[in-house]
């Protein structure tokens, strides 16, 4: 498909590099918050973007010293889950902006897997400015419209390899999209489950109890989904089932508390996404401790999720002890 260089989003970030016939070529600004599905300009991580080949793509992001929500992890680290997010908005950027995708479609994730190397993850005393390389290794179109993409990406931070992710969603138009979900989660009356308790913050890595995603259920390593769709950022607008990177956040939660943890920096985490998790059913989170580290080996935990007695979600994550 070929690209229309001079659509509107192209370059948006980089045309504010001139202002009243002067070049300014040190500012920065974010990328539309429409193109990576925020409501808030805050949750905006990606600065720029720019097309280097077939399917191939130069992303720069910046992450702030401190966030909100993917707070600094103890030793000083930035939260991999932050970079997470920033690669989960790669994929809806380059579906708008470059892909031809139009606004008001659907996403639904299959895969993500993510790698971090703590050493290039350190909170310094400025925000951390990033490089991405993007390759679409798959590019799926239906009619002439994309329809799918698998992504890989890898983050820089002054030279060095900070992360490396995968991501595979696939997109749907809205009259698809209605068809494919139950006729109740599309009213405007569609309401969530009532809030539940939260677990001690503490025993999931956390501070705050508006921030833990987890409920007791009174068996260990077993957990209900706690889901508040009002939390600004893990709820950043409407949504009619619970994000991918909620769920996420419940698989390092639920890991934490299985490895008996204060903080836990992930050095990896692979999931697979089979359906829609549903904000009036409850989801079981379950964890299970498939390995401890050892000498040279890490601790190993594998979460999953159900929702009425199906398989909803999975996810295989690895930590050291030596962090956190």
């Amino acid at each position: 498909m070929s690209v229309d260089r001079s659509a509107p989003w192209h370059g948006t970030a980089s045309s504010l590099r001139t202002a009243n016939g002067h070049r300014y070529p040190s500012l920065t600004a974010t990328v539309p918050k429409e193109l990576v599905h925020r409501a808030s300009v805050a949750e905006v991580l990606l600065t720029d973007w720019d097309r280097i080949g077939e399917d191939r793509f130069r992303v720069t992001a910046q992450w702030p010293r401190s966030h909100s929500f993917y707070t600094p992890l103890e030793g000083g680290f930035h939260d991999p889950l932050l970079c997470g997010e920033t690669i989960r908005q790669i994929g809806s950027l380059l579906a708008h902006a470059e892909y031809g995708v139009p606004f008001g479609h659907h996403f639904l994730w299959w895969d993500v897997s993510l790698s971090v190397h703590p050493e290039h993850l350190q909170v310094r005393p400025t925000p951390a400015s990033l490089d991405i390389d993007v390759h679409c290794t798959e590019v799926k179109r239906r009619g002439g419209s994309l329809s799918g993409l698998t992504y890989e990406a890898v983050v820089h931070r002054e030279g060095h390899v900070v992360a490396r992710g995968r991501l595979s969603y696939t997109c749907t138009s809205p009259a698809v999209y209605q068809r494919l979900r139950p006729d109740h989660t599309l009213e405007a009356d569609h309401s969530p489950l009532p809030l539940t308790a939260p677990v001690a913050p503490q025993s999931v890595g956390r501070l705050s109890p508006t921030d833990v995603v987890l409920s007791p259920l009174g068996e260990p390593d077993h957990w209900q989904l706690r889901v508040d769709t009002l939390h600004p950022v893990l709820f950043d607008h409407p949504v009619d089932h619970v994000p991918g990177m909620t769920l996420l956040e419940a698989a390092r939660q639920a890991a934490t508390a299985a490895l008996g943890r204060s903080s836990l920096l992930p050095l990896s985490m692979d999931s697979d996404f089979k359906r829609y998790v549903e904000l009036d059913l409850p989801c079981l989170i379950k964890a299970r401790v498939l390995s401890r580290a050892d000498a040279g080996t890490y601790d190993t935990v594998y979460v999953t999720g159900h929702q009425d007695g199906e398989f909803v979600f999975g996810t295989t994550l690895t930590a050291a002890p030596g962090f956190c």
